[in-house]
């Protein structure tokens, strides 16, 4: 579902990201993980075509991001770090907003927001307007409005920042659902117990560098070697 082959950013002098070969299958729920300025948010943002890689290739289901951008687009959601809403509509608008933007019809696009606004149950906060929501709901909203044309790649960057545990829970299996139904996730997060809980694999950066990538059963190789638990694991690698 995800290819990178040898993606480089570079700023002058300054590599954040180097050579990084990744390969993420549907159904896989993919953790990545870096201490701050690893390079985790640099590669989030390419992937979603935010930034221009300096070299190297990205794949989204087969499909070149630089060469057919909007094809490779089509099938990816991504869900950044702090929600960006336009605070006047109510949360039905804006995703009536996000759908009309892949060109789902209508009737298709009402059934698509009935449906995931359920799962997330976001209730009655509906027909209110965003600039009144909590960053729950706010989080809620942005999820919703990236899963609604059904993509077969969701990238999160850090989403449970400011959540509280009944939104962090709810989030948490929205997720897990996606991998099951057989989309695969990438996820960005600085909460290691968050990782170890829901993670199906690991990648830890560091300096813009891949030093582990642990497929199948994510935390096998630290128990291994004696490591209580992946946040001993992660300590002793990045330090």
């Amino acid at each position: 579902m995800l290819t990178l082959q040898n993606l480089t950013k570079s700023y002058g002098s300054f590599t954040a990201l180097e050579n990084l070969n990744l390969q993420i299958k549907p159904g896989e729920f993919y953790g990545f993980l870096g201490p701050n300025g690893a390079g985790k948010t640099t590669t989030i943002k390419m992937i979603a075509g935010l930034l221009r890689p300096t070299s190297g290739k990205i794949f989204i289901d087969g499909k070149d991001l630089d060469k057919d951008p909007a094809a490779a687009k089509n099938r990816l959601g991504y869900i950044p770090d702090q929600p960006f809403l336009y605070e006047k509509l109510t949360g039905r608008e804006f995703l009536f907003f996000s759908g009309g933007l892949f060109n789902i019809s209508h009737a298709d696009l009402k059934k698509s927001i009935d449906k995931i606004t359920d799962t997330l149950r976001i209730g009655t906060w509906i027909d209110r307007r965003t600039e009144t929501y909590s960053q729950g709901m706010k989080q809620r909203i942005s999820i919703a409005s990236s899963l609604l044309h059904n993509p077969g790649l969701i990238i999160v960057d850090e989403p449970m920042v400011g959540l509280d545990p009944q939104s962090s829970k709810l989030v948490k299996e929205t997720f897990q659902l996606l991998v099951e139904n057989g989309s695969a996730v990438l996820m960005t997060t600085h909460s290691l117990n968050v990782a170890e809980e829901i993670c199906t694999r690991i990648g830890i950066l560091k300096d813009g560098i891949l030093i582990f990538d642990g497929p199948g059963e994510a935390f096998k190789d630290f128990q291994e070697k004696n490591f209580l638990s992946l946040e001993e694991f992660f300590l002793e690698l990045v330090k």
